[in-house]
Formats: C-alpha cells, structure tokens, sequence
C-alpha cells in the first residue's frame, strides 16, 4: 500500500511539468487509476509513455502498487481531451 500523495509526489520529481489526476480505485491504496500528461511525452508512442510512468513508479511497481490503470497525454492532447468532456 501506499498513499496517493507519495505517488503523486514521485510522478512530479519525474515529470515537474505534468497535469496528473490520480485515483485509488479500491481505497487499499494498492488500486490506481492515472492520467498523467507531460511534455516528455511529446512524439513518443503510447508504450513509450508508459515505461517512462512505470519507470519513474519502479519501486513502488515492485509491491506497493498492486495494479495501475493508466492513460498518458502530451500537453495538446490532454486539453483536447478535457475541453470534449465540458462541451
């Protein structure tokens, strides 16, 4: 287990420029759901994006986080995404 806010803290040493919403689907504390977007993500594919997520989460990817459902964006991407959700 570990509290969302460690995750969150350690997805912003990785990623200072993100927008991260972050979810314990369960309330364990083991459960996450993540969307994340940063500019280092700016001309990598979808699985690009991911390893660098799982590699800033190595440790925690080791036991405390049991399972992490997880949806990356660049900066444009994430607006489109959440200016579709308000209209």
């Amino acid at each position: 287990m570990i509290e969302p806010e460690l995750l969150k803290a350690r997805l912003e040493a990785a990623f200072p420029d993100a927008r991260i919403e972050l979810e314990d689907l369960t309330g364990t504390k083991d459960h996450y759901q993540l969307a994340i977007a940063s500019e280092q993500f700016v001309g990598k594919t979808p699985i690009e994006q991911h390893q660098l997520v799982y590699r800033a989460l190595a440790e925690e990817m080791k036991g405390p986080v049991h399972a992490l459902a997880l949806k990356t964006f660049t900066p444009e991407s994430w607006n489109r995404t959440k200016e579709a959700k308000t209209t």
